[in-house]
């Protein structure tokens, strides 16, 4: 009987064991008070979580309801979080039948003063692109770290090379002595993959960063310096798919967490079924629910838990990071209307913070359907203050290569800023000759820098946001055919041994030196120009291979001249009489030349001027 009842007592222990409850995570893991949404949902995952009670108690927050899905190691719970909560730590209880609970501790934290307030990127900033892994290796002790599958091979061109975010913080001085006044880092969040996983868009983790390029409280740190410098960061984003390895894809909270899993198919990547009024169900659907490639499932944003966890985790990385903007990586990709409701939230807690879409399409009626403030024929409508201007990148590299004719060379860039009626502000989109998706725009161009300098002078000069991506000012290409690997390559200097070292100038070639010159002056010039931040564009349709505009204000008037011409021209200025009328001189801030009469001047060959009108 003795033996009966010892077996008894371990087998009740076994029991017990297995009706234990554990908590892996609670996502976000902190939250503010102060937030005008006083709405927060927790995912809680663990073992057997929805068969426990909820219990918790702290003043002035109250849990509102407790949802159980298909999966039962999920729970969301649903909180209030009262005008009257005070920052501090509570207890949530998860208890199971026989009492046995597990317990985290939840901590509201206290806003940083005037955080609603913040004012994201505008026109007043170039941006500096940054691909992490490829611009400077800060702290080589992370660049293989235990736990991470992809291990550092910087002779791989796809493989990680151990650029991080220490190497980011630890060359701002240049980034800020060039003229940059915000930085815009392609995804540094958990990549745990097996190859290509510097390029971060396959999120294993969306609360954590990548290890390999450092800590979240690296992240926060880095937006702290920024912004004692005045300058900003942009956080790349992904809603439309996530990594392969993501730690959910073992354990989904349900079936349709994930579009089209486990049988999977491919995007037709047609995204004008967003627009198409005529497009058929079956069309959309093989758009919007495609995955980009085998590697990246592709997220539901219909189902409203999902939503919401993409919704919230945004707003968690602005407020503990200190973001001023968020670029938000294949626009047209997940449920627009979610993408709508996504914009609306985060706008109404950061009413003046800025986001940017990239809907990668030459064609600017496609892209201005996104903006805000336009009027679409179906009803879509979305708070999205800003997208990339492809269009305008495209037609400017087109611009540079043919020759002038009447429909082609800088006329295509007079077409391209011509079709700005289509966009409710086109002084918001983002301009930009190049970025980490497509050849170097030095490539572009054939490798010819005077044709280079044109381009740069004109994208920090007409209307918009410039963004240039690193490693522009030195020339950078990416010879060959269109490889990741080759544009996405190392910026020189940025590891310890490199034999060139573009952050100091040893090892630069005299037109690397020259066109880092060149950008500098111009970049520091435009910090403190009103014209260029917020001024009008006026434009004149380019005549002998000569296109002139002007950015003005009531204050001061720049007139801009790209002479495309293989040899001097003389220009004569007669026809600008409606913008020039009462100016009689300048100074062109490229060479600091003065020019004693703007009713007639030379313009030097493959060059450009950018002359500060005076009376």
């Amino acid at each position: 009987m003795k033996k009966i009842a010892v077996v008894l007592f371990f087998i009740l222990i076994g029991i017990g064991q297995l009706l234990a409850v554990s908590i892996d995570r609670v996502e976000p893991m902190f939250w503010w008070v102060g937030m005008k949404n006083p709405n927060l949902q927790l995912m809680v995952h663990g073992e057997n979580i929805a068969s426990t009670k909820v219990e918790m108690d702290y003043p002035g927050v109250r849990l509102e309801s407790v949802d159980r899905v298909q999966n039962p190691n999920y729970l969301f719970l649903n909180l209030i979080i009262g005008e009257q909560a005070q920052p501090g730590i509570f207890n949530i209880s998860f208890l199971d039948d026989h009492n046995k609970s597990a317990t985290y501790s939840y901590e509201l934290k206290t806003r940083k003063k005037g955080s609603s307030k913040r004012v994201g990127f505008n026109s007043s900033d170039v941006i500096y692109l940054i691909t992490p892994d490829r611009f400077a290796n800060g702290n080589p002790d992370n660049d293989n770290m235990p736990g991470m599958i992809e291990q550092a091979n910087r002779s791989d061109k796809d493989g990680r090379h151990g650029g991080d975010l220490q190497g980011i913080i630890d060359h701002l001085d240049y980034i800020q002595k060039m003229g940059f006044t915000s930085i815009w880092i392609t995804p540094v969040l958990e990549n745990n993959m097996p190859r290509t996983s510097y390029h971060g868009y396959a999120i294993t983790d969306y609360y954590k960063v990548d290890p390999r390029f450092g800590s979240n409280e690296q992240y926060h740190e880095l937006s702290a310096d920024l912004k004692k410098r005045g300058m900003k960061l942009i956080m790349d984003m992904v809603f439309n798919h996530c990594g392969s390895s993501h730690w959910w894809m073992d354990d989904l909270p349900m079936p349709d967490w994930i579009n089209n899993y486990p049988d999977i198919k491919i995007t037709s990547n047609r995204r004008t079924v967003n627009e198409d009024p005529h497009a058929s169900k079956i069309d959309r659907w093989e758009m919007v629910d495609g995955w980009f490639v085998k590697e990246m499932p592709d997220l539901n944003q219909r189902n409203p838990f999902l939503a919401n966890y993409l919704i919230e985790n945004s707003i968690w990385w602005i407020e503990y990071a200190g973001l001023s903007g968020i670029r938000q990586d294949t626009w047209p990709y997940p449920d627009k209307y979610m993408m709508a409701e996504w914009t609306k939230r985060v706008l109404e807690e950061y009413p003046n913070f800025n986001i940017v879409g990239e809907e990668y399409t030459t064609n600017p009626a496609i892209v201005s359907y996104w903006q805000k403030g336009q009027t679409n024929t179906d009803g879509f409508q979305c708070d999205l203050p800003s997208l990339m201007d492809f269009p305008l990148q495209n037609a400017v590299a087109n611009a540079m290569r043919d020759s002038d004719t009447w429909d082609k060379g800088l006329i295509e860039i007079y077409d391209a800023l011509a079709n700005d009626f289509l966009y409710p502000d086109p002084n918001s989109l983002v301009v930009f000759p190049d970025n980490h998706d497509m050849q170097r725009i030095y490539t572009q161009l054939d490798e010819k820098a005077d044709l280079d300098k044109m381009v740069m002078a004109f994208y920090l000069t007409t209307r918009g946001i410039p963004q240039i991506y690193y490693g522009t000012e030195i020339l950078k290409a990416s010879p060959g055919p269109k490889d990741d690997g080759i544009i996405r390559s190392d910026f020189p200097g940025g590891w310890a041994g490199d034999s060139i070292n573009a952050f100091t100038g040893v090892g630069l070639t005299g037109a690397q030196k020259d066109m880092q010159n060149y950008m500098r002056t111009i970049l520091n010039w435009r910090k403190n120009d009103e014209a260029m931040h917020s001024g009008k564009l006026m434009h004149f349709v380019p005549k002998d291979g000569l296109y002139v505009y002007f950015r003005y204000n009531d204050d001061e008037t720049v007139m801009v001249v790209l002479n495309k011409n293989k040899e001097e021209k003389e220009l004569t200025t007669d026809r600008f009489q409606e913008i020039t009328k009462g100016f009689t001189h300048g100074t062109d801030i490229i060479s600091s030349t003065k020019i004693e009469d703007i009713s007639k001047f030379s313009v030097p060959a493959r060059s450009a001027m950018i002359i500060e009108l005076e009376k």
